[in-house]
């Protein structure tokens, strides 16, 4: 995954379609000139044309054309918003981040992702599915309502270490006969590896096979936080109040 934080492709979009609209606007305006000069050389002296439609039209005309002006500036100021926010997450690389979604990156044989319950329900099972959708290992999880976090050592049900890659993390659930279902909400974390950006959005790279767009980012984790075992004990207080193993607080980004 690269890192590019231009916009480019953007702008020269967005300049060839508002060049065009300004091309086409030119040629009707000529056309239209050529045509209200040949009428009026060909008027009749004694019953001379009505002046008011084809001023009306002139200022429809100039109405077009400053339309085309006010969104060309619109798109020119959307690219720099763009350009600023690519340029502000380049600071991310290396960070682990949480993401809404639901395809998740395995790197070096670790993938964790998490799932929010709106209510209790009788079972849940936890599906892992590769980008061929083909099931490659499950097992049940927590049915208390709230998140639960949900961490993958990249093995398949038989126990094979599958490759590095994209894998999909579907969470099934029941409830008693009778409830509504409900409602399940997947985020996945990963490591920042690149940022990239097109005329419209800013996306950041989650190891080498996953990309998530900058709004979908929840939190910012340290750095080591994905190398961390959620299922290692916390170090007893050492009386000043802080434990070994006491977790940074994850960063919430403000809202777009």
């Amino acid at each position: 995954m690269t890192t590019d934080i231009s916009s480019i492709t953007g702008y020269a979009t967005s300049n060839a379609t508002t060049n065009s609209a300004s091309q086409q606007l030119s040629a009707d305006m000529n056309t239209f000139l050529q045509l209200l000069t040949t009428q009026l050389q060909y008027q009749d002296p004694l019953d001379p044309m009505d002046t008011a439609e084809f001023t009306n039209q002139l200022v429809q005309y100039s109405s077009v054309e400053q339309a085309i002006q006010t969104n060309s500036k619109l798109d020119t100021l959307l690219q720099l918003n763009v350009s600023n926010l690519g340029a502000q997450a380049v600071s991310y690389i290396g960070k682990t981040v949480q993401v809404l979604g639901d395809v998740m990156p395995l790197e070096n044989g670790k993938a964790k992702a998490a799932y929010t319950l709106d209510k209790d329900v009788q079972s849940v099972t936890i599906t892992v599915k590769d980008m061929s959708g083909n099931v490659v290992y499950s097992e049940t999880g927590e049915t208390s309502s709230g998140t639960h976090e949900f961490t993958w050592d990249g093995k398949d049900s038989n126990g094979n270490q599958l490759p590095d890659g994209a894998y999909q993390i579907v969470v099934g659930t029941k409830v008693a006969s009778g409830e509504t279902s409900a409602n399940v909400t997947t985020t996945v974390f990963g490591r920042v590896t690149g940022i990239a950006s097109d005329s419209s959005n800013v996306y950041v790279g989650l190891g080498d096979a996953v990309t998530a767009t900058l709004g979908d980012i929840l939190t910012i984790r340290e750095d080591d936080y994905f190398d961390k075992d959620s299922s290692t004990p916390e170090t007893p207080d050492d009386g000043t109040g802080e434990g070994a193993n006491d977790e940074e607080e994850p960063v919430q980004l403000p809202s777009e």
